[in-house]
């Protein structure tokens, strides 16, 4: 399997242009799978939720996810790529995954992040498992990664890939990820975005360094903070199916779950 990322800087508020580049990218990446970053479709920074909401989009009968399922359909590989999801009235900070056969798979990240909180909604149940170019893949957005029951409970419905979109700006986020590959034995993908964005007065600027990291934890590909384009690489998907750490050690056999009561008490709270 040959999956890519695909890292640049989308254009605030400009869908038409930002899908035309996502469908540029997909068109030219010789990749089974090829996964873009977070809002790649309007840009990551927003506080009015009417503005916001002129650029969000529905799915799957949008015009970026239409504009990418052809594109999928045409030349045989599938994309993810993250949104604004409108649905009745609600924003979600969305990610879609498009297969070659025109099925779509919608995640609404978990996890708002800063300003997020001001113009998106809390997403409910989203998508399990998607099966895609050859492999089982997991979907999870940008901040989620603080979060790693977000990827371990990925990893235990059976994912080989866990795809990353992001618009990351903080420093540590994808030396983490490798920790997100080694703890539960999958590959990850992250795409993050490059440049900055500034509104009224805020501005925030992306990190980039976009990666594929392997089971073990290996980088197998990795850009730069300014670095636009595709990296691909060659995965076998199964490899993440072996959650050995040792010849007597399972990651998952080896869980003790008789001892993790108190993930669910509140903080504070006596058991």
């Amino acid at each position: 399997m040959k999956v890519g990322v695909f890292q640049f800087a989308p254009v605030r508020g400009r869908s038409d242009l930002n899908a035309a580049t996502l469908e540029a990218a997909l068109r030219g990446a010789d990749a089974d799978l090829l996964v873009a970053p977070e809002l790649a479709t309007c840009g990551y920074l927003y506080f009015d939720r009417a503005e916001l909401a002129s650029v969000a989009e529905s799915v799957p009968g949008g015009p970026t996810t239409s504009r990418i399922r052809a594109a999928c359909r045409d030349t045989g590989r599938a994309m993810i790529f993250g949104l604004a999801e409108e649905e009745r009235g609600k924003i979600f900070n969305s990610a879609v995954l498009v297969t070659p056969d025109g099925r779509t798979a919608t995640y609404r990240k978990a996890h708002l992040f800063d300003t997020e909180t001001l113009v998106f909604d809390r997403s409910g149940t989203s998508s399990d498992l998607v099966e895609a170019a050859g492999a089982k893949i997991g979907l999870m957005i940008c901040f989620d990664w603080r979060f790693p029951e977000v990827a371990r409970l990925l990893a235990l419905r059976g994912a080989e890939v866990i795809a990353h979109p992001s618009n990351l700006v903080l420093p540590y986020c994808q030396d983490a990820m490798i920790t997100r590959s080694i703890e539960n034995r999958v590959f990850t993908v992250t795409a993050n975005r490059t440049g900055s964005e500034s509104v009224d007065g805020t501005t925030l600027r992306f990190t980039g360094r976009s990666q594929i990291v392997s089971p073990k934890g290996e980088r197998l590909a990795a850009m730069d903070e300014t670095e636009e384009g595709v990296r691909i690489v060659t995965i076998d998907p199964t490899a993440a199916r072996d959650k050995r750490a040792t010849p007597r050690n399972d990651l998952f056999a080896d869980r003790r779950t008789d001892l993790w009561t108190g993930l669910l008490t509140p903080p504070g709270e006596k058991r």
